[in-house]
């Protein structure tokens, strides 16, 4: 029986990015990222091409990844349900903009955790870009059960 090879895959961490061009900053949902080195610190992250911060991200060459919450599942799938092309998301989801210190770029002051990334290079991977961010600050701001996606509008999180 043929599947979706995502189907296989079982729960994926939740995260949103943000990115900031000229005129406006954005927050994107994705599920797929993860470390890639510890020597130097870096971090991937998979963006279909066709999506809005695919773009920001390749001119601005920084991104954020925030780790968020459970308890705010339904904002991170607002994050994930409409374009940055034609909403403003952290309005609209009533999410806190903040600068990061390092880079030119907001963050998520509800997260629970975040990355400031440069991107140090960049793959394509058929529909998607796999941005490697070299990592240059990090911070856990507090321990809180995180969001993981099954499928569609399906959300689990961790035990502990």
């Amino acid at each position: 029986m043929a599947v979706n090879f995502m189907s296989i895959c079982g729960e994926r961490q939740t995260v949103l990015i943000t990115c900031r061009d000229k005129e406006k900053d954005n927050v994107m949902t994705i599920d797929w990222h993860m470390p890639s080195s510890f020597e130097p610190e870096l971090y991937a992250i998979a963006i279909g091409k066709q999506r809005f911060s695919c773009n920001i991200i390749r001119n601005s060459r920084v991104f954020v990844v925030n780790f968020m919450p459970f308890s705010l599942k339904d904002k991170v799938l607002f994050c994930g349900r409409h374009s940055g092309r034609f909403t403003d998301k952290f309005k609209e989801a009533k999410l806190t903009k903040e600068e990061a210190e390092k880079i030119d770029c907001p963050r998520i002051k509800e997260a629970i955790a975040y990355l400031e990334c440069e991107v140090v290079n960049e793959f394509e991977t058929g529909d998607h870009i796999i941005f490697i961010g070299k990592v240059l600050k990090s911070e856990l701001k507090k321990k809180e059960k995180r969001i993981f996606h099954i499928s569609g509008d399906e959300f689990v999180t961790t035990q502990n």
